[in-house]
């Protein structure tokens, strides 16, 4: 723990949901935490928290899929906080339709935010983690990733990050480097309730109708995801890597 306190971890996504339940969970870990989102004001919630709770934190505004955006982003974490050798990929955006409605601008937007921006970010963030000997980068895919009508572009994004995780993990492993990847089921965000909202169902019946279909009978919270990344990124997991883990309440393959 005392080795922990100095490193730092850089959430993207972070300003709600699952980004957010994990940036704050780094923290109890004794991580210092970027948060890192599009909307720099919209990350001063989340540091404030950690903040109040005794932790330390950074809100950094940021377009992942911007590479010259990205790489200022880092090295402000590495002058604010300190070199950062903890990357949780999490940003991501929905343009959710059938095939045949989907424009080429919905598919580009959904590729850049997951793919393109995990690889600036991952790219931007390695050289840290071989310097230190040490790192963890974890990446958000979803069950999604097995495929879901009216997502092609989301469920190809969210599978092409599992290829990527397995990529990383053979490349930087010999650095003390490990990859893994978290794919979540139904997990109770502001985007599944957009997504409730979208199809004109009430938020509560959405969640139950999920539930019904979920071997623990529950939907999943944003700390479900965090005690999955706290794990990921933990000293005892290094012997660990180039792993999916399904955290949707039941099995998935």
């Amino acid at each position: 723990m005392n080795e922990k306190t100095t490193r730092t971890a850089v959430v993207t996504g972070a300003a709600r949901g699952i980004g957010a339940g994990v940036a704050k969970r780094l923290a109890e870990d004794g991580f210092a935490v970027a948060i890192l989102d599009l909307d720099e004001d919209a990350c001063k919630a989340v540091v404030a928290e950690i903040e109040a709770a005794g932790g330390k934190a950074l809100a950094v505004g940021v377009d992942v899929a911007d590479e010259e955006a990205v790489e200022t982003a880092i090295a402000r974490v590495v002058d604010e906080l300190g070199a950062p050798t903890v990357l949780v990929n999490n940003a991501g955006i929905l343009r959710d339709n059938l095939l045949f409605k989907m424009s080429a601008g919905d598919w580009d937007a959904v590729m850049n935010v997951h793919l393109r921006g995990s690889f600036l970010m991952s790219r931007a963030v390695q050289k840290h983690m071989i310097d230190a000997k040490w790192g963890r980068i974890v990446n958000l895919s979803s069950t999604s990733a097995l495929g879901n009508r009216g997502q092609a572009n989301y469920s190809a994004a969210k599978a092409g990050l599992q290829g990527f995780t397995k990529t990383l993990a053979i490349e930087l492993g010999k650095f003390g480097v490990t990859a893994n990847a978290i794919a979540p089921g139904f997990i109770e965000t502001e985007m599944t309730a957009a997504t409730a909202a979208r199809v004109g169902v009430p938020f509560e019946d959405f969640k139950k109708g999920a539930a019904s279909q979920i071997p623990v009978a529950r939907t999943g919270r944003p700390e479900d995801i965090a005690h999955t990344v706290s794990f990921f990124v933990s000293e005892g997991a290094g012997f660990v890597s180039g792993q999916v883990i399904y955290v949707a309440g039941g099995p998935k393959a």
